[in-house]
């Protein structure tokens, strides 16, 4: 094919007037910071994934932090995770001042491997935090009937996962708490943002307290209009709020969640389609009684059938103008994760996927013609 005119962004959000025009009259409103919009965001988003409470931050790592944080997480803790997963899900843990441990994922669906856990489970073990990854739900049945046997927490990685379900339930609410990422390239955005979920009342007010410098709960009554409120410092917190401008264009985002789904949809099944015939391992179809988000799509590269490496393939992608990411080169290979010891035992899923896989556009800003030049630029390198 011949290259495209204009680059091709991987992950280019799908924003409208709706949004500009609610960020407009926000910063008309003088409520910039954190106001009644947060508020109104926290109870949508609680409301759209059947939560009795939700907590805006400025960041979906902010929130896995503060889960830590407010759990008592902490020095000689360990917490289990996977290594399929963006840096910030290990990060929260170790700066909670705990042991991230990683247990191997499945390679076909990417997600971490119920299999595995049990046998990293020790007496330091505090917590499981499993990734929701590319939006496709864990097997929430095997992960909380461990972690129930073994008096753990779990805390969900919903950072992929905004419309995810598992046997009719949202993702986010089957453990203690659930972070969700607002992210640019997240299905929702935000520009930079994440939410807290949990139906633990007074998990929910450790989380708000905290989120701002440990202000009491009182202090979130200075972000209305019933007057001024004195507050008390209880607890070293941080600056982890998020401000009115972002929950205005969340609110937003968050009324087209179910045409983008929609978009994301129909671009996913003519990938699957489009690309049966090369020499991929395509992503698995959602299992039943799930809901998928489809927020990424990744194939995996089938060695050593394909004849070119993974970053040569994304280098000819880039080449055509086709934007295309790496999600992700498991954590265990990066120097800082090797250092601390987070693997104790082999890691073969993590490490064939992070061998193989990359992602390509699955935004609903594509047009047809777009989907159209991915499938063929493919085409093109792989044959």
């Amino acid at each position: 094919m011949r290259k495209r005119n204009s680059m091709l962004v991987f992950g280019e959000p799908a924003i409208g007037e709706e949004e500009i025009t609610a960020v407009l009259a926000t910063m008309r409103s003088k409520w910039i910071g954190t106001g009644p919009q947060v508020g109104a965001f926290q109870t949508a988003f609680a409301d759209y994934v059947g939560a009795r409470f939700a907590i805006a931050t400025n960041s979906c790592t902010a929130a896995l932090h503060l889960c830590m944080q407010a759990s008592g997480i902490g020095p000689g803790d360990e917490v289990i995770t996977s290594p399929m997963t963006f840096c910030a899900t290990a990060n929260a843990i170790i700066h909670s001042g705990a042991q991230p441990v990683f247990v191997d994922c499945d390679p076909r669906t990417l997600n971490i491997d119920p299999d595995c856990i049990e046998a990293s489970i020790t007496a330091r073990t505090k917590a499981i935090l499993p990734i929701h990854f590319a939006g496709r739900a864990c097997d929430m049945d095997r992960i909380m009937a461990l972690a129930d046997s073994h008096g753990l927490a779990v805390f969900e990685d919903c950072a992929h996962a905004i419309e995810s379900e598992w046997k009719g339930a949202h993702c986010g609410t089957f453990g203690k708490a659930g972070c969700f990422s607002f992210y640019t390239t997240k299905n929702l955005t935000t520009v930079e943002g994440g939410m807290i979920v949990t139906d633990d009342e007074a998990f929910a007010d450790k989380l708000h307290v905290l989120s701002l410098h440990g202000m009491s709960k009182d202090a979130w009554k200075r972000f209305s209009d019933e007057g001024y409120v004195h507050y008390s410092v209880d607890a070293c917190g941080y600056k982890y709020n998020m401000t009115d401008m972002q929950a205005a264009m969340g609110l937003c985002q968050l009324k087209k969640i179910d045409a983008f789904a929609s978009r994301r949809r129909a671009i996913w099944d003519r990938y699957q389609q489009g690309l049966k015939d090369l020499p991929l391992f395509l992503p698995l179809d959602p299992e039943p009684e799930t809901v998928h988000a489809l927020h990424l799509y990744t194939p995996l590269l089938d060695l050593p059938h394909a004849t070119i490496t993974r970053d040569k393939l994304i280098e000819a992608l880039f080449n055509l103008n086709v934007g295309a990411g790496v999600h992700y080169i498991a954590l265990h290979r990066h120097k800082l994760y090797q250092e601390l010891g987070c693997a104790r035992v082999a890691l073969t899923g993590a490490e064939f996927v992070s061998d193989r896989t990359f992602s390509i556009p699955l935004s609903p800003a594509l047009s047809d013609d777009d989907v159209t030049d991915v499938i063929t630029a493919l085409h093109e390198i792989l044959t």
